[in-house]
């Protein structure tokens, strides 16, 4: 057995010297970071804030794998949106529960409690965290951890993230660093001059480095297990780690893709195709003439994307039931997309080809970061509005360098 140390870390991981059967270069990432979260476990009582996404290179839920470990006591889980094991749909409330599989007790934290309660903090001695984000400042995961890390700091308890690829990348930042006393999901750290893009380019164990740094009072003892081998210019491909559907309207990595820009609907009365199985990338409404909209956005000239015409009859949430006309987004260059910059151009579109059908809410503006956007959206250029946060996002920019753990390529 081959002995490495990893720099700055204070745990220790074996890797095999020769294994009896080949792995590929993603599984044998995959099992080094999980070998090193055993030893930061071993002879230790611990809880687990996870998801679904929570699987190794062969799709084995790291639960269950830490449940059957000799020498990891596995005491009780912690369920976010969607549940453990991913039976509930978005928004859904999720209750306290015993899992079958393992007979532990799984507490929520989706609903009235946001966090593990103090006596939920004194079955364990570390809480493990590992949920997969995608990347962007208005998607649950990162405010349900960073709830969970402010409860354990009180507790005088350990954290330990077993961090995971950002699916939409690390090369890029973009989108209003909104306030964290803005109103939207989690903030619990008022008065900051600044806080999170939209798309933030950092994985969930950098965010919550900086969060812990910065905001969080009092600190954690915060661990974070890395991604070996991870670049900031790596695609969620390239990594090789598998893509499990962190929730049920995130189904692929193309809609994680689109997501920055066109969940900018949810604030609005147009469909952003829940209820279908192309959420983010159907926009549309049963208003909408379909050829039309998608030659004027085709028209615009955005980088990277081409709209179809597209028809779609949702299933359940916005116009369940009823025929909507729209598009669908086509990313046909990745790096030249820019989400934020589409959405706003979609919405703005819209709202001047429909401008009485189309009602914008404040929603919007609280999803963007931007006071006031449903207003805007009708008086301002797409062009003004990002100009706007620009300086926002260099700060925030300079703020986050301490707290990144991975290189560019």
């Amino acid at each position: 057995m081959q002995t490495l140390i990893l720099t700055g870390v204070s745990f220790m991981f074996t890797v095999a010297a020769a294994a009896a059967t080949p792995v590929t270069a993603a599984e044998s990432r995959v099992e080094a970071q999980f070998q090193q979260l055993l030893e930061v476990l071993k002879g230790k009582r611990v809880g687990l804030l996870t998801v679904p996404t929570s699987v190794d290179a062969e799709f084995n839920l790291l639960a269950d794998r830490l449940h059957a470990h000799p020498e990891v006591k596995l005491v009780c889980f912690f369920a976010a949106e969607h549940g453990l094991r991913g039976d509930r749909q978005a928004g859904a409330k999720v209750d306290d529960y015993v899992d079958e599989a393992t007979g532990l007790p799984v507490f929520s934290v989706y609903g009235s409690r946001k966090a593990p309660e103090p006596d939920h903090c004194a079955l364990f001695d570390v809480l493990m965290c590992d949920m997969q984000d995608v990347g962007v400042r208005f998607y649950t995961r990162i405010w349900t951890v960073t709830a969970a890390m402010e409860a354990v700091a009180k507790a005088g308890k350990e954290i330990v993230i077993f961090d995971r690829p950002n699916p939409i990348g690390l090369s890029r930042m973009e989108g209003a660093p909104t306030t964290l006393d803005a109103g939207l999901i989690g903030p619990r750290w008022p008065g900051q001059p600044f806080g999170i893009p939209t798309r933030h380019g950092m994985t969930m164990g950098e965010i919550v480095s900086l969060v812990n740094a910065e905001w969080a009072k009092p600190q954690a003892r915060l661990t974070v297990i890395k991604v070996p081998g991870y670049t900031r210019g790596m695609s969620f491909e390239e990594t090789g780690y598998p893509w499990v559907l962190p929730s049920p309207n995130m189904p692929t990595i193309d809609a994680a893709i689109v997501y920055p820009g066109t969940c900018i609907f949810e604030g609005s009365n147009v469909s952003e195709g829940r209820g279908t199985t192309r959420p983010f990338e159907l926009i549309g409404a049963p208003f909408v003439d379909a050829a039309r909209l998608a030659r004027v956005l085709n028209e615009a000239g955005l980088n990277g994307v081409r709209f179809r015409e597209a028809w779609f009859t949702p299933t359940f949430d916005d116009f369940a039931g009823q025929l909507c006309g729209g598009v669908q987004l086509h990313v046909t260059d990745v790096e030249a997309f820019d989400p934020i910059r589409t959405g706003l151009t979609m919405l703005k579109t819209l709202c001047a080809l429909y401008p009485e059908q189309v009602k914008v809410t404040a929603m919007a503006s609280r999803l963007m970061g931007v006071p006031n956007l449903h207003e805007k959206i009708r008086t301002q250029s797409v062009d003004a509005l990002i100009a706007a946060w620009q300086d926002d996002l260099k700060r925030f920019d300079a703020l986050r360098q301490p707290y990144l753990l991975y290189p560019s390529r």
